[in-house]
């Protein structure tokens, strides 16, 4: 019997996620096409349940806003998943190339990079606005590293000569190498953990 692999390319049996703490969110189960029609949407957590290639699929459709502001128009990007499905089967492709490893362990380890570990929560105080550092929950470290890295990509390719692919691509090998110089996720990170910082 032929092995299941992710886009029938690669495997995920051997991948082991490092980070403790992300282990039970980031779901390495094989699915040649991952996409569950939403089925678990009704289930608390049911983002855990669904393989990390959908969620950053899903993501990448919709890619959210910065802050308070839609910095791009979500209604501008959401498109087929059939073709945003393309788009990333085509970045891992050009991962291998560029790295000669499983594209899926390049991306988890890009994602665990990612994944700031404390933030800034602000509350009121009486007449005065508080902020204090905070640890970051699992399954938002998770999100906030998919949405890091889309919005990067887009913000690299949105309008500009470079296309998405390209972008992604570049984005997550830097993620991968925790590189700050080229990878905006990794600076995002480092900045918010800075702030927490000087909040505690």
């Amino acid at each position: 019997m032929n092995e299941i692999k992710i886009f029938d390319l690669w495997p995920t049996e051997d991948i082991i996620v490092n980070d403790p703490g992300l282990k039970k969110y980031i779901n390495l189960d094989v699915k040649i096409f991952p996409r569950t029609f939403g089925r678990d949407s009704k289930k608390q957590f049911h983002k855990s349940k669904m393989n990390i290639i959908e969620r950053f699929i899903t993501r990448l459709m919709v890619p959210g806003h910065r802050g308070k502001k839609h910095v791009i128009s979500s209604g501008r990007i959401v498109g087929e998943y059939f073709t945003i499905y393309n788009i990333v089967k085509s970045v891992f492709e050009n991962i291998e190339k560029s790295t000669k490893k499983n594209p899926i362990e390049v991306f988890v380890r890009a994602i665990e990079n990612a994944a700031l570990r404390e933030e800034i929560a602000a509350y009121q105080v009486g007449g005065i606005i508080v902020r204090r550092a905070v640890i970051t929950s699992p399954q938002r470290r998770v999100d906030m590293a998919l949405r890091n890295i889309t919005q990067a990509s887009y913000r690299k390719a949105f309008g500009k000569k470079e296309n998405i692919t390209n972008a992604l691509t570049n984005e997550i090998v830097a993620a991968y190498n925790n590189d700050a110089s080229k990878s905006d996720s990794i600076r995002e990170r480092d900045r918010i953990e800075k702030e927490a910082e000087g909040a505690r």
